[in-house]
């Protein structure tokens, strides 16, 4: 078993501060109405996915003490969660986040082959970033598409029904700054 451990910022890119901008204040307090005022701490998971997504992906300690603050609960509790699940990024990632699932279905239906073309195409490892940083390569268990496997997740979308050729077409055009016109995509992957 791999232990997790919190990656703390360079000191050339560390902030001082993290603050919401004004349009994720707006978000957060839309996330907190969802919840009894005595509740707040439950909107852990949607605020540290909010705050992921508002600051390059990922979460350094300080942007999870941001969190942890915004719901006046201690920075060990925000901790747990955030190194809990795999949808947070503790360490920073490329532009775009590959996410290949290597589960059963996927796993049957050719995910290793997928894998390995997305591997050769980047130049990175599983668990490792490009050179140029454009991309993060993961190797996931599950994300929650076996019905239309092989599938891989780039940042906040899906890619479904992929072969080593279309998973290739999809990293090429996000590359060359293009829309991907490969696989089924949806929007927004929770």
């Amino acid at each position: 078993m791999s232990s997790v451990r919190i990656v703390h910022e360079p000191a050339d890119k560390v902030r001082d501060i993290y603050t919401w901008s004004k349009s994720a204040k707006a978000e957060v307090k839309k996330i907190l109405a969802k919840y009894p005022k005595d509740q707040s701490r439950s909107a852990v998971i949607p605020l540290l996915h909010l705050a992921q997504r508002e600051f390059d992906g990922w979460l350094p300690t300080k942007l999870m003490n941001l969190v942890a603050e915004t719901l006046d609960m201690p920075y060990i509790r925000v901790y747990e969660v955030a190194t809990f699940y795999t949808m947070f990024n503790l360490a920073p990632v490329g532009k775009y986040h590959v996410q290949v699932c290597t589960n059963c279905a996927c796993m049957i239906r050719g995910s290793d082959k997928i894998l390995e073309a997305v591997e050769k195409l980047t130049g990175a490892k599983a668990g490792e970033s490009s050179a140029d940083e454009m991309f993060t390569v993961s190797e996931v268990e599950c994300l929650g598409a076996c019905v239309n496997a092989p599938m891989m997740q780039v940042n906040d979308h899906y890619y479904t029904d992929l072969d080593a050729e279309s998973a290739k077409e999809v990293l090429t055009a996000l590359k060359e700054g293009k829309t991907p016109k490969v696989g089924s995509q949806v929007k927004e992957a929770s």
